[in-house]
């Protein structure tokens, strides 16, 4: 069970904004982008103003922003014909730079362990590769938690939530970086064991 299971639910709450979004000719790359570049701006804004408490009350805000948009840009090009090659690339990609771009820049926040966030980070994209690499060997794009995509916004939204409210890190956030890289590991074996387990090669031919 992860936060992803709750999407479903959210994709209905969103569905009158992605049928206004469509009617006025706004193309699922084009949120893609924006949620990409959207990203980009806000990490760029804490790493400028580690210091700032406004500058990481953004990150919270964003991340459920964002969230809105994947679903949205994922909704147009399923509901609305606007599958495309670019977009499977860009929905890709723009996952792995946006946590990056959103997650790195917390590294120069004054007691947050920076080694923490940049492994992390890492295992955001370790993760996402972990899901992506199922679909060449035969299986389908895996999803599984307990740390996908949605469970690190959540994380990092909170983290940068109890920061902007003026929190002082210490061991709290420590340990909470140091369970979601667990959490991050625990992650990437569950998506590559369910992935060979779908194709059934968990077993090595004699």
């Amino acid at each position: 069970m992860t936060i992803y299971d709750l999407k479903p639910a959210f994709q209905n709450l969103l569905r009158p904004v992605c049928r206004s979004l469509a009617a006025l000719g706004v193309t699922a790359n084009q949120v893609t982008l924006a949620a990409l570049f959207g990203s980009i701006l806000i990490g760029l804004l804490v790493a400028w103003f580690p210091e700032s408490r406004w500058a990481v009350l953004l990150v919270p805000g964003w991340l459920f922003i964002r969230m809105a948009l994947n679903a949205i840009d994922g909704m147009l090009a399923r509901e609305h014909r606007m599958q495309s090659r670019l977009g499977g690339i860009l929905n890709e990609l723009g996952d792995v730079v946006s946590d990056a771009a959103l997650y790195l820049p917390l590294a120069r926040v004054p007691g947050i362990s920076p080694h923490l966030v940049v492994a992390v980070v890492f295992l955001c994209l370790l993760t996402e590769m972990a899901g992506v690499v199922a679909v060449q060997i035969g299986a389908s794009r895996r999803y599984d938690g307990p740390m996908g995509k949605s469970d690190r916004a959540f994380a990092f939204g909170l983290l940068a939530l109890l920061l902007g409210l003026g929190v002082h890190p210490g061991s709290w956030s420590t340990l909470g970086l140091a369970g979601v890289v667990v959490l991050a590991w625990i992650t990437v074996f569950n998506r590559s064991a369910h992935a060979l387990r779908e194709t059934g090669t968990t077993r090595k031919s004699p």
